[in-house]
Parts: structure tokens; C-alpha cells; sequence
């Protein structure tokens, strides 16, 4: 009886194994393949003419508000930003990037692009 029931027990066991790898395969595959794809569709980026710098009031600077601020910026054909989106980061601080990036210049280009751009807050740097 004993021996019956460990066959049936490494049978389970072996079955639940196999059947977490197929469900690990079936979430592994196809998030490298998506990570490949995005490597693949890489954009090239236009260059910054003019770059201004995002005001950092003393208040927040002394207060430690610090952190990475992600936005979209889409500039047109001849370069100016027209719109600026907050992807993430600190709204205090966001509001700041935004407004500098609004005053940027990019080389021409043929059409509108979206151009990613980040900030690093840094209280003991500036």
C-alpha cells in the first residue's frame, strides 16, 4: 500500500513540475520577445540646439525635494517644442522641466517627432 501511494505522490509531483515550467515558458517567452522587438525599434533622437536649464528654487533645494522628472516633448518640424508631457517624477519638481523644456530648440527636421528627456534634481549638486 505504502508503495502505491509514494508512486502516486512522485507522479503529482513530477505533473505539477512540468506543468509550472510550461506556464514559466509561457510567460518568459513572450516577454523577451516583446524586449527584442523594442530593442529592434530604436529611434534616433534630433539634436538639442538650445538647451535651458530647469529652475530648482532654493525652498525645494533646501528642503530635499529631490528625484528624476520623465517627459515627452513634441517638437516640430523646425525645432520648436510644442507640447511637453510628464511621464513621471515629482509634480513639484515636473512643473519646473516642463516650463525649461518649452524654451528648447531642436534641429530641424523633416516631421514632428516625440523626443524623451530626463532631469535629475540633485540638492547637493547645484
Amino acid at each position: 500500500m505504502r508503495v502505491a501511494s509514494l508512486g502516486i505522490g512522485q507522479a503529482l509531483l513530477r505533473c505539477r513540475s512540468i506543468r509550472f515550467i510550461a506556464l514559466a515558458l509561457l510567460w518568459v517567452v513572450p516577454c523577451f520577445s516583446a524586449h527584442l522587438y523594442a530593442q529592434s525599434t530604436a529611434k534616433a533622437h534630433r539634436k538639442v540646439v538650445l538647451m535651458v536649464e530647469p529652475e530648482y528654487p532654493t525652498v525645494l533645494k533646501n528642503g530635499r525635494f529631490e528625484g528624476q522628472v520623465r517627459l515627452e516633448a513634441t517638437v516640430l518640424a523646425n525645432g520648436s517644442v510644442s507640447h511637453v508631457e510628464v511621464k513621471g517624477g515629482n509634480p513639484m519638481l515636473s512643473q519646473y522641466a516642463s516650463q525649461a523644456v518649452m524654451k528648447w530648440k531642436y534641429a530641424p527636421g523633416a516631421a514632428q517627432t516625440t523626443e524623451e528627456v530626463v532631469f535629475n534634481f540633485n540638492s547637493t549638486v547645484r
